[in-house]
């Protein structure tokens, strides 16, 4: 069934934060700040126009309260919700209700880590507890949960080392094309498969960057947000799903719960997958990419190897996917999902320049968080599609 909230809320202002490797004495609050200021000023909006935030991070346990006292905004309603990198489209979910339940009228979202930075000086990252079925076996997560969901794809449908470098191939494509991104340099599937191994099968090039950055988005009704500086991006549909925690209580290695809010994103909207221009996967390892285009139906269970070789997901292919050259080329600041947001809002309103997708008006965003343990589907659309 069609959401009655379908097209109530809109995007109605975007940015990043300074990204890469960020000056020294820069704390996460700094480019939370950072990039929520741009956003606002994207929007044609202040601070003092902000009712409703919403943040989480691995560097804080308490983002929203962060954002609001680093910004000085005493929130009427707050969102904390962490569910690792799909966090921000669960945010985006949660303030399209708010909004739409009278609980604040304009929303911040934002993120920002330090990791980088704090990794290149010996500091640590706060982990997950650890689990006792798996720690005898010394992983080297998160890395060696999404290497395990590899192997089973690999044994099970045929899939090649060559298909999943053909996914970084495709995001450095985009990446080419994108100034601010990290890694810009072309490659080859031969380069991407000759790169060092660190967790079977998945290679160095294989894996996501480490970055500083964050990024900011901002929300409002339909209505307020037609009065503001850029052209709104509607939010036509949105789903949640969870399946596990750890990668050794996942019930299918080769199955994530992206079915699941895959669809409950496409009914709320009323849209199908054909209907999609443009799609923003969460890439923190090229295994990811086959799989969420697998779940969310753009091609069947086993068949996104040969999907990404014949179709194709870069510049040159039949659907574009991670335009700004993802997780794996653009930007991985510990949990990205906020930044897919951004792309996806970007390509919508024509301002990705040399990327930029022709006609598009639909862009489908999915956020992954934890090991392949919990998704959220986002369904964005132009004024066209209502």
């Amino acid at each position: 069934m069609v959401s009655e909230l379908r097209g109530a809320t809109a995007i109605v202002g975007v940015a990043e934060s300074d990204l890469g490797e960020v000056a020294p004495g820069t704390t996460p609050a700094d480019l939370m700040g950072q990039a929520s200021i741009r956003a606002l000023a994207d929007a044609g909006l202040t601070v003092s126009d902000v009712d409703g935030l919403f943040a989480a991070g691995t560097q804080m346990m308490m983002g929203s309260l962060s954002l609001g006292e680093y910004l000085g905004i005493n929130a009427r309603y707050s969102d904390g919700t962490n569910t690792g990198g799909s966090s921000f489209e669960a945010h985006l979910h949660h303030a399209e209700a708010a909004i739409a339940a009278g609980l604040c009228d304009v929303a911040l979202i934002a993120y920002g880590s330090t990791q980088r930075s704090l990794l290149r000086s010996g500091g640590t990252i706060p982990q997950e507890q650890p689990n006792p079925y798996e720690e005898p076996y010394a992983p080297m997560m998160p890395i060696s949960a999404y290497a395990l969901a590899a192997s089973r794809h690999m044994h099970q449908f045929g899939t090649t080392r060559e298909d999943l470098a053909t996914v970084a191939v495709a995001a450095r494509e985009w990446a080419v094309m994108n100034p601010k991104a990290w890694s810009r340099k072309p490659t080859t599937v031969e380069e991407i498969l000759a790169a060092p191994m660190i967790s079977d099968p998945l290679s160095v090039k294989d894996c996501c960057l480490l970055t500083d950055g964050g990024g900011a988005i901002v929300v409002t009704s339909a209505e307020r947000a037609r009065d503001l500086a850029k052209e709104p991006v509607y939010v036509l549909g949105s789903g949640e799903a969870q399946s596990h925690l750890h990668i050794s209580s996942m019930p299918d290695f080769t199955v994530t719960s992206a079915v699941q809010s895959g669809q409950r994103a496409f009914e709320a909207a009323g849209l199908t997958v054909e209907d999609v221009d443009v799609v923003e996967l969460y890439d923190a390892f090229t295994i990811n990419t086959l799989l969420f285009l697998e779940d969310l139906g753009f091609c069947k269970k086993g068949e996104a190897g040969r999907f990404v070789r014949e179709v194709g997901i870069g510049p040159k292919g039949g659907l574009p996917v991670n335009t700004n050259g993802g997780g794996l080329s653009y930007c991985h600041p510990g949990m990205y999902g906020l930044l897919l947001l951004v792309e996806a809002v970007r390509q919508i309103r024509g301002e990705s320049g040399d990327r930029q997708v022709a006609d598009c008006d639909v862009a489908l965003v999915n956020g992954n968080g934890g090991f392949l343990s919990s998704q959220c589907t986002t369904i964005l659309g132009s004024a066209a599609t209502l």
